[in-house]
């Protein structure tokens, strides 16, 4: 079967939640109690002023992630999750919750820190670069980005995690808006770093 050439909309999360309110046992999962401790542990400092955590779900990893950011906006492109870690977050004030689609929607306001977890893979390429570029522009000097997906072929989704995690590190490097800072790879996921670097302040 051919991969889809577009990105994933919303009508197709929709019907993915419409059927299991936690479709990939986030909350249950072994294996992704462990992805998520290294997912927190790989971020370097203790604290992020302003935190964007793009496709929450449920809100399990933005639940460990409020403890690393003064401020946290986490989004979600389906309204469905979002009713849940609405519920989940509901005693951490610091954290808003928002249905939004990225790359067309983004904060307009300068980040700290982003964490793309298990969601560059429903983009297309386009897409996905659009989104690179508005990561970029949005992040401040020293920001930090944090890419963790699987790395198995989907058939559903447009892009593998390993194109998603290669396109940014295209990115980086010498004279390039990028620093890699650190990467790993386990069986079935990989989890890279990177952090603006200052040459990158003016990309257009």
């Amino acid at each position: 079967m051919n991969k889809p050439a577009q990105t994933l909309t919303e009508s197709y999360f929709d019907d993915v939640y419409r059927h299991n309110d936690d479709p990939w046992q986030f909350e249950t999962s072994e294996y992704e109690r462990r992805k998520y401790e290294a997912t927190v542990q790989a971020l370097p400092r203790s604290s992020y002023r302003q935190g964007f955590e793009i496709g929450c779900s449920i809100g399990v990893l933005t639940e460990l992630l409020a403890g690393k950011c003064q401020s946290l906006l986490s989004v979600d492109t389906s309204e469905k999750p979002l009713i849940r870690a609405r519920q989940r977050l509901a005693k951490m004030p610091h954290v808003t919750l928002q249905k939004m689609e990225v790359p067309d929607q983004f904060p307009d306001y300068s980040l700290d820190l982003v964490v793309m977890s298990e969601v560059g893979y429903y983009l297309s390429m386009p897409d996905l670069q659009r989104l690179a570029q508005k990561i970029i522009n949005q992040l401040n000097e020293g920001g930090q980005l944090l890419l963790v997906h699987w790395t198995p072929f989907v058939h559903d989704y447009p892009l593998t995690g390993d194109q998603v995690h290669e396109t940014f590190l295209q990115l980086s490097g010498e004279e390039k808006q990028f620093k890699h800072l650190t990467g790993l790879r386990e069986d079935t996921y990989r989890l890279d770093l990177f952090e603006k670097q200052a040459q990158a302040e003016n990309a257009e």
